[in-house]
This record gives C-alpha cells, sequence and structure tokens, in this order.
C-alpha cells in the first residue's frame, strides 16, 4: 500500500478487527466439526487411522470462510480406506442436514491431479490444499505431488492462467474504475490474489508474500461486512445502495471514503500482479532460451548503464553502483524518466530504495529536473506503470504533495471510466500523441497532468468525491462563457496550478499559461457544444480569455486529450467537429480580427421558402463527419412551429444535436442536424406535412404515452439513445447513472451577455423522451421565438441551450427572461 492509503490503515484495521476474527472463528468451526464427523466415521465403519484425510480447498483451505461461503471439501483416500462410500455418506449428510453449502469430492491422490490437470480453476484450488482430518501423510503426499506437477506444467499452465485473467479483467473491468466493483472477479479483487498465490508456487517468480496477505485480508474484511450489510442475498458486488453501510461497518466515514479505501487495495494488488506477470514472462522466456541455446549462466547479473546512477539488469531499471542515493535529488526523475522512455519495469525494491532516500529538490527546480519531470510524462502509455510503481512506494508524495487528493478519487459521473488520478495520468498519455500541435509540448503535458487537480477534495482534511458534487457537467465542471463560473474544480485546480508552478521553476508567463490552462480546460469543449458558434459573440468572448493563437493551440490539445481520456461518450466525431470549426472561427477573430457571419441559407433552401409551400428536405449533412442527418422544414411562420417539428422528430426516434430557424417572407424555415436510424425520407415528410398541417395534437397524445411509458420501473433501465430527447451521439443509458436522477428538478440559468442578438437559455435537466418538444411547447406558450438551439447529452443528462428573442427579434428583457425561465421550470417540474 501506498504511504497514503497506510496512514489510514491502523483506525479501519481496529474497526475490522472483529470481522478477521469473525472469519477465522468459522474456519476453525468448520475443522472442527470435520475432524469430528470424519472421527465418528471410521469408528461406525470400524476401519483403520490412515488411508484417508479430509483437505480443505479454494477459500476454506486458505482460511477466508465467510458467513456466504460454501465449504469446499476434499474426501483423499488411498486403497486402505475399505469404504470410503459409507465414510463419505457420514461426512456430507450430516452438513446437508444442518444446510451447509457444501462443495464435496472424493478423490485418490491420481484422481486429484488428474482433474488439477484438466481443469485450471480446479487446478488453483488444490493448490490452496490444507488437511483438516485423517492421515495428515496422505495429504502432505498430494501437497507435494500437485505442487511438484504445477512447477513442472508452469511453461504450459501460466499462458492459460494469464489468458483467462485477461478475460476475465474484460468481461468485469478492474476495482479501480468501478462505482460498484466486483470484490471478488474484477481486476485487483480476491480472485488475483489466489493467481498471485499460484505464480508463487511455480518459484518463477518473487511474490511480496506479507505485502499481498495484508491486502487480500483487508479486501475480505470489506466482502464480509458486505455480505453482512446485503442480508439474506449476500453478494460480492459493492452495490451503490449498500455502500454506505459498508463504509460504516468498515469504521469508515462515507461512500467515497470507502471507495477510495477499496480502490487504493486493488490498485495495489493489480500492480503487484501486473509486476509479477511480466517477471514470469520474461523467466519463461528465459528458460526456453536457456533450453535451445544451452548457454551457460552468467555468473552475475549484468548491468547495461542507463543515466548517470541508472542501470538495467533482465529488463528492469535499477540504481547502478555509482548512484549517489540520498545525495542526487534528481536520481528518481531519472531513473522514472529511463524506465518509461525505454518501455522497462522501475524495479519495486528500486522505488523503495528512492523513497526512502528522497532528497527534495531545490525550490524552484533546476531545469534538468522539469526537463525530466516533462519528458517522463510525454513517455506514453509507459507512464503508468511506471508512476504507478512510484506511487506505491511514496515517491509522487514527496515529488508532488498535492496528489493526495485525487488519488483514488472516485467519478460519480458515468462519463468517467477513471478514478481522478488515474484519469490525469490517462491525459498525459492522450496528451503525448498531440505534442507536435503546441509550441510548448512541457506546457501542455504538465497541464494535462494538473487540469483536475482540483478534484477530490483534501486527503488530509476528509475524502471529497470528483463528480457531480465537484461541479460535474459534461466532462468534469462549468466554465460559462460571458457568464460568471462557480468556485469549481477548475477554479480550485487553477490556484494549485499558481502555486506549483513557480516552484516547478516556470517562467511567470508559462506560470499564467499553464494557470489558465487548468482553469479553462473545459471552455472549448463547453462552447462548442453548447453555444451558437455563428453569433460573433460567442466567438469573441472566447477570442478575449484565450488571448493568443499559440494559448489556443495548447487549450485546444489540452481539451482533445483530456475528452478521450474521459471516455467514449466524451470524444465522438461530431464533438471533434465542433471543437474544429470553433478553433478555426478563434483562431481568425485572433489572428486577422474576423468576425465570423452567420451561415446563410443554402439557395436551394431561399427557393423552397419563395415556393410557399410546406415541404420537407431530408438529406445528409455533408458539414458534418459523422453521419448526421439534416432536415430543412419550410411551413408558414408561426409559434410553435420549432415543438412542431421536434415532436415528430422524437416519434421517429430521431436525436437533436442542433437548430436552427430563419424567417423568409412569412415562411419558417428550421434547418435540423440529427442522428439515428436513418428514416425513410418519404414517410418522415408525410408526417412532417401532417403535423403541420394541424395534427399537433396527435402528437402531443403520442409523446405523452411515450413519457409515461418511461416512468415506468423498466423504463429506466433502457438506453434511450435516439428515443426522442436531443441525446446527440455517444449518449449511454439512464441506468448508468441511477433512476434516480429522473427527479432532481431542472436546472434553468439565463446565460448573461453571452449573444447580442438574443438571450441565451440554458436548460440542464434529466434526459427524457420528448424533452425537447416540451421545452419548445414552453417557449412557444411564453411567446418567444427560437433562433437556434445546441444540445449536448452526458450520459443520462441533458444540457441544452437556446437562443431565444421576443416578438420584436430582439432579445428579452430580464424581466421577459425571468418569466421564461419561470414558466420553463413549471412545465419541466
Amino acid at each position: 500500500m501506498t504511504s497514503a492509503s497506510a496512514s489510514e490503515a491502523p483506525p479501519v484495521r481496529e474497526r475490522l478487527t472483529e470481522v478477521s476474527r469473525s472469519r477465522a472463528a468459522r474456519t476453525q468451526a468448520a475443522d472442527t466439526r470435520l475432524r469430528t464427523l470424519l472421527t465418528d466415521a471410521l469408528t461406525e465403519v470400524d476401519g483403520p487411522a490412515g488411508g484417508v484425510s479430509v483437505v480443505a480447498l479454494g477459500g476454506y483451505g486458505r482460511g477466508e470462510l465467510s458467513a456466504a461461503s460454501d465449504l469446499d471439501v476434499l474426501l483423499l483416500y488411498d486403497d486402505r480406506c475399505p469404504d470410503v462410500g459409507a465414510i463419505a455418506e457420514r461426512l456430507w449428510y450430516p452438513l446437508w442436514d444442518e444446510r451447509v453449502a457444501l462443495d464435496h469430492s472424493v478423490r485418490t491422490i491420481e484422481e486429484a491431479l488428474a482433474a488439477a490437470d484438466a481443469d485450471l480453476r480446479s487446478a488453483l484450488s488444490l493448490l490452496d490444499a490444507r488437511h483438516v482430518a485423517g492421515d495428515a501423510a496422505l495429504t502432505i503426499r498430494l501437497r507435494t505431488t500437485l505442487l511438484a506437477a504445477w512447477r513442472r506444467s508452469a511453461r504450459r499452465r501460466l499462458p492459460e492462467l494469464e489468458e483467462s485473467c485477461r478475460e476475465r479483467a474484460a468481461r468485469v473491468g478492474e476495482i479501480a474504475s468501478l462505482l460498484e466493483p466486483d470484490l471478488k472477479e474484477a481486476r485487483g479483487g480476491l480472485r488475483d490474489g489466489v493467481v498471485l498465490r499460484a505464480l508463487a508456487a511455480t518459484w518463477l517468480v518473487e511474490v511480496p508474500h506479507a505485502n499481498l496477505a495484508r491486502v487480500r485480508e483487508e479486501l475480505l474484511d470489506v466482502r464480509d461486512v458486505l455480505h453482512e450489510a446485503a442480508g439474506r442475498r449476500p453478494t460480492d458486488r459493492l452495490l451503490a445502495e449498500l455502500q454506505p453501510d459498508v463504509a460504516r461497518g468498515c469504521g469508515l466515514p462515507d461512500r467515497d471514503a470507502l471507495l477510495r479505501y477499496v480502490y487504493q487495495l486493488g490498485r495495489t494488488l493489480s500492480h503487484t500482479g501486473d509486476i509479477a506477470w511480466r517477471r514470469a514472462g520474461r523467466a519463461l522466456a528465459a528458460r526456453s532460451g536457456r533450453r535451445i541455446t544451452r548457454a551457460r549462466p552468467r555468473p552475475g547479473p549484468l548491468l547495461t548503464p542507463l543515466a548517470p546512477g541508472v542501470a538495467a539488469v533482465d529488463g528492469e531499471v535499477v540504481l547502478a553502483p555509482d548512484a549517489r542515493l540520498g545525495r542526487d535529488p534528481l536520481l528518481p526523475l531519472r531513473a522514472a524518466y529511463a524506465a518509461a522512455d525505454r518501455g522497462l519495469l522501475l524495479a519495486p525494491h528500486t522505488a523503495d530504495r528512492l523513497a526512502h532516500a528522497f532528497v527534495p529538490l531545490p525550490n524552484p527546480w533546476p531545469e534538468e529536473a522539469r526537463r525530466l519531470f516533462s519528458a517522463l510524462l510525454g513517455t506514453g502509455g509507459d507512464l503508468r506503470p511506471v508512476w504507478e510503481t512510484l506511487d506505491q512506494a511514496g515517491v509522487i508524495d514527496k515529488l508532488l504533495p498535492e496528489w493526495r487528493r485525487v488519488r483514488c478519487a472516485p467519478q460519480y459521473s458515468p462519463v468517467h471510466r477513471h478514478t481522478v488520478d488515474r484519469h490525469l495520468l490517462e491525459t498525459c498519455v492522450r496528451a503525448s500523441t498531440l505534442v507536435r500541435r503546441v509550441h510548448r509540448p512541457d506546457l501542455l503535458l504538465v497541464a494535462a497532468l494538473l487540469h483536475d487537480i482540483g478534484k477530490g477534495g483534501d486527503r488530509e482534511g476528509g475524502p471529497g468525491g470528483a463528480g457531480v458534487a465537484g461541479g460535474e457537467a459534461g466532462i468534469g465542471g462549468e466554465v460559462r462563457v460571458g457568464g460568471e463560473a462557480g468556485n469549481d474544480h477548475s477554479a480550485v485546480g487553477a490556484a494549485i496550478a499558481e502555486r506549483l508552478a513557480p516552484s516547478w521553476g516556470f517562467s511567470p508567463a508559462d506560470v499564467a499559461t499553464l494557470t489558465a490552462l487548468v482553469r479553462h480546460h473545459l471552455l472549448l469543449v463547453e462552447t462548442a457544444t453548447r453555444r451558437d458558434l455563428d453569433d460573433p459573440e460567442t466567438i469573441k468572448q472566447v477570442a478575449s480569455v484565450v488571448e493568443n493563437a499559440d494559448t489556443l493551440d495548447l487549450l485546444a490539445a489540452l481539451s482533445e486529450a483530456d475528452a478521450r481520456a474521459t471516455g467514449p461518450v466524451a470524444w465522438t466525431p461530431w464533438r471533434a467537429a465542433l471543437l474544429a470549426r470553433l478553433v478555426s472561427r478563434v483562431r481568425g477573430q485572433l489572428e486577422r480580427g474576423q468576425v465570423p457571419l452567420p451561415r446563410p441559407l443554402l439557395p436551394w433552401q431561399r427557393l423552397l421558402a419563395q415556393r410557399g409551400v410546406p415541404d420537407v428536405v431530408v438529406e445528409a449533412d455533408s458539414e458534418d463527419a459523422w453521419g448526421a442527418i439534416r432536415i430543412t422544414v419550410v411551413a408558414p411562420d408561426r409559434v410553435g412551429l420549432l415543438a412542431t417539428v421536434a415532436a415528430v422528430l422524437a416519434l421517429a426516434r430521431l436525436s437533436v444535436q442542433s437548430a436552427s430557424v430563419e424567417t423568409l417572407d412569412g415562411r419558417g424555415v428550421s434547418v435540423w442536424s440529427v442522428v439515428g436510424d436513418p428514416p425513410d425520407a418519404t414517410v418522415l415528410r408525410e408526417r412532417l406535412t401532417a403535423a403541420l398541417a394541424g395534427g399537433s395534437d396527435e402528437l402531443t397524445e403520442r409523446l405523452g404515452r411515450m413519457d409515461a411509458a418511461y416512468d415506468q420501473p423498466t423504463g429506466r433501465r433502457t438506453p434511450r439513445r435516439g428515443a426522442g430527447h436531443p441525446a446527440g451521439p455517444g449518449a449511454v443509458s439512464a441506468a448508468a447513472s441511477g433512476s434516480g436522477s429522473a427527479r432532481v428538478p431542472a436546472d434553468l440559468r439565463v446565460v448573461k451577455d453571452a449573444s447580442a442578438a438574443a438571450t441565451v437559455l440554458e436548460v440542464r435537466a434529466h434526459d427524457r423522451p420528448g424533452l425537447f418538444h416540451r421545452i419548445c411547447t414552453a417557449v412557444a406558450a411564453a411567446g418567444c421565438s427560437v433562433r437556434s438551439a445546441h444540445v449536448s447529452t452526458w450520459a443520462s443528462e441533458a444540457v441544452d441551450v437556446f437562443y431565444l428573442t421576443g416578438a420584436d427579434g430582439r432579445p428579452l428583457t430580464e424581466d421577459a427572461a425571468a418569466r421564461v425561465r419561470r414558466s420553463l421550470q413549471a412545465a419541466l417540474a
């Protein structure tokens, strides 16, 4: 465990001591009962003292019986046993009568060995065989023979075992990436602890037994408390509704602290496994090579110098004999960069030595330290294992004490696939592929590391979650163009960056740039998806924040890296295209003072309007790179036109990404960009024409039925991409964020000074069928017109932005805007 988690362990362990004792007592009680039953059975059948034994397997063999565990028992015998069937009956039937969950087998040593050879799970279970009662020599012979066979077959069995671990990780996920982790099957869970014991039994690799035993013990304690909280329906999955009770049972203050604790245990276990598998693969390759080449073993390890004080041996980075340990403050950075740059393993014992003899860097850091640190962040995917090794040893805490606040901090938004600290590393990995786009790669990489450092809360003052409570909006916060920003994680992170950057040796100008990048890391994505990019005011306001083209390039690269690291929902071709369009227009404003003009109607759209006949045209959107559909609707201009069209699109299961309206000679021309299964153009045209001719009441009724169906218990568990609300590309199911989120009231905000031509209203609500239609209907009822609408959905939460004008075509007055806001609030209640 890291130094941070170790500091939390004593109070937790004090509370869980009773849990551990209960587990040991259950194992002891089971042993006593089986000894008694075997003694009685041998007496009844008048059998000899030898030739039969009771052996505990699996979790029972390891002494890990929980209240919900099966009793995994092997009745082992040889030809000295006169009637093994009668003995087995006298063992199993009393246990069945006592309603003990029994997993039993009756085998000879040869049969047990055959079962282990044929089935990997049986082999793992037998490796934990422990004598309980009867002929101890028989059990010892089984264990000795089995372990010898396991070592001989390691070359054949370990690839199979490793593949099974990969498959399980892909199927179940990783403990430290799940809001409801499976403590047994997830990567970094109890099953991986069993695998590590099996790896150690091959004698190919050395596994830190004491640390492994401690981590497994703590995970078992949490699982036992989970089983108690679950009652009659025990589960190994740490369900959200059980987490508060489990936290209290573990002596932790809240759900957030519990998840941090479990994540740290899982990460320690998975990191230990990564190192063990890497070393096992190297050992198997070396053993195979020796058989082929018959080379003589070297008299000692061959060190390859990599940097001053740093060398490589057998694929691992270690300290060279001439390393000035305890005197060279650059040694940790030099060793870390050497390992990550070459894709080598930073030996854990080397990281431990570096942590123990750590020499603080001078303040400010020398240029070489800053260069090594930036270079380390730019090493791509090989950064992850090296950083984790340093973090497990406690080196990161010494280099970057602020890391404690984000270490293993959960993110409750389903959009995020990583904890805060892992997300920061993933952003660095993504940013390393974009460094050639910017003039200062070092600033990009450091900003990637720090952009979410404001999340997580102070580890010393108590854990604080990262997610909705931390100002989660979109990919992680609120940055408003033309509006005041709250005290969100971006502002907190900017203050931290402003304090750290000078101590790392950055110049005042660089400090200002880094601070701005952290403060505004959400600016471009949120503006691109929630503002009218044809509005000159939008472009001017972004340009005033960014100030120059170099910073714009850095911010664009950081935005992409952040979104890609967040997950597939956060970075789609649609969002990429919008971001590129915004960056291009802001660059034109910064470099040439160009103000974008609103996109005019296309000539054929004007011809449709001039014909004076209602019409609908469905076509592929040539300006969209990801397959959106553009729908142009021409109809007599009237209040509620947008709502009627929105209803038809909702019933056609199309998701709106944007809509704009222009009036020409008394006719409204609305242009929609939608996604979903391509509709039959003729059918959609007929439905739209009928609705525009006066069928809106029927549409409203059908939407009402869809809305009511969604409110049924099963409705919230059904993925609703394209089910009526402008969900946007990449939307995920409502179930991802919990069914209760639909009951959170909608949040409506008038964004001041966002546009000179319209009033900008931002609506945040739980995504549901027909939401866009409901908003348009309420706006029309208030006597307002929608000039354009922009849609963004993150998981199950919608953020829709409307540019509104009054009957005179001008922005709303403050009083009118407040009335519209209240009217919408009531309509969405």
